[in-house]
């Protein structure tokens, strides 16, 4: 059975009531909403910029083309969510730079994501193009494109970005919770170019030049500033929300930021985390991660990537559980941006399989991107709309990075 056909069979199962409160009708306003989402979802590109599949992979191995026991994401889950376009991050932790190893990891990872297409390819294709995406939407394939969340394996050498464009790479986020040779980090106190190095200057343009997009989620504000007057494209923010929601998180964009991430042309794409959702779960998630600093300084023998996920369960235990937002939360930010600049200029960033179990009440996992798409029908967005922030939002961007490359070369 291919994606379409599987797709279609799961939305009449959904629409013909399954789940449904007994009392309701089939003529009820949840139910329509519901059965719109889902007719919506199966006919539409949904676009997710980061879903961190690769790097959980390494930790619990497992067959994503087949319905898997942990996680967020499978073939089959993304499928019952219309999820079409999820872009596989290639994460690289930020202690790798300084032991060499940051290139040697990433490569590891684009292979596993070949490796998965090569052994489910009537499921499963490489997107290396808006139009690789568009055909391989018609062919009933599900497109993974992908972005590497972390410039580290650039490793100073500008040769690396071509080889990783020739591998597939399509977006860069430049830093990630340290600061490394291209940028400053919004989590690293240490500011050591104070924004962008003289070599990350030279990595936005060479990405410019080959049509890798720019990605400014997870670095320094000063960094984003320097980026959008160096970038000659426009950029994303590939997993971020909006800070208006949790003052003096810096991770997260404020809206003097969201407004020159549109002029520049860019989209914000909105991280499903909790904490980066409500000022109650980022105030939980900072005591979380102070508390985690100090075991790490009385532990120096381990690294954070080697308790992140063990170490939230052992804080709960003790603090109780993160409190969670909600899918309403998530709706909020998208009304935030849309009322700051319009529809054209916000989409999906989720962050599923990157933060871990902090995700929102009714967008646990790709099952559930119809929740989303009902409660933006509920808020009175127009069909058209949806499927700007679902998907054609993010590839007019990709499109407009492919296009600078063509104008570029035709000029020279």
């Amino acid at each position: 059975m291919d994606y379409k056909t599987f797709l279609i069979s799961v939305s009449a199962f959904l629409i013909s009531g399954c789940g449904q409160n007994s009392g309701d009708t089939p003529d009820s306003q949840p139910l329509d909403f519901a059965g719109r989402a889902q007719q919506i979802a199966e006919s539409s590109i949904i676009v997710d910029t980061h879903v961190d599949v690769p790097y959980r992979l390494t930790e619990t191995p497992a067959d994503i083309s087949s319905p898997t026991e942990g996680g967020d994401f499978d073939y089959p889950r993304a499928v019952a969510g219309g999820l079409n376009v999820p872009f596989m991050s290639i994460y690289t932790p930020a202690e790798l730079e300084s032991e060499g190893r940051s290139k040697e990891i990433a490569d590891s990872l684009i292979t596993m994501v070949e490796e998965i297409v090569e052994n489910a390819p009537d499921k499963f294709a490489i997107a290396r193009s808006v139009a690789d995406v568009k055909q391989q939407f018609e062919s009933g394939l599900m497109s993974l494109p992908m972005g590497m969340e972390n410039g580290s394996p650039i490793e100073g050498d500008l040769a690396n970005l071509r080889h990783f464009y020739d591998r597939g790479i399509r977006y860069i986020t430049l830093t990630h919770s340290l600061s490394n040779h291209l940028s400053d980090s919004s989590y690293d106190e240490n500011r050591q170019w104070n924004g962008l190095s003289d070599f990350g200057v030279k990595a936005v343009k060479g990405m410019n030049r080959l049509g890798i997009m720019v990605d400014v989620s997870h670095v320094s504000d000063e960094a984003f500033w320097q980026i959008l007057d160096v970038s000659e494209a426009p950029v994303i923010a590939s997993h971020s929300s909006a800070r208006h929601f949790t003052p003096d998180f810096e991770r997260n964009m404020s809206d003097e930021m969201i407004l020159a991430l549109a002029r520049n042309g860019g989209v914000i794409q909105i991280n499903f985390g909790s904490t980066f959702l409500t000022r109650e779960s980022r105030d939980y998630g900072d005591a979380r991660s102070a508390a985690r600093k100090e075991y790490l300084m009385n532990h120096p023998e381990l690294k954070e990537e080697d308790i992140y996920r063990s170490y939230a369960v052992a804080y709960a235990e003790e603090h109780g559980p993160l409190p969670y937002a909600s899918l309403d939360d998530v709706l909020d930010h998208f009304d935030h941006v849309v009322g700051l600049v319009g529809v054209d200029h916000v989409g999906i960033g989720s962050d599923f399989d990157g933060v871990g179990d902090s995700l929102p009440t009714g967008l646990k996992d790709v099952s559930q991107y119809p929740n989303l798409i009902r409660g933006l029908l509920e808020r009175g967005y127009s069909e058209s709309d949806i499927r700007k922030l679902l998907g054609e939002n993010l590839l007019r961007v990709w499109q407009a990075v492919e296009a600078h490359v063509g104008a570029t070369s035709s000029s020279t």
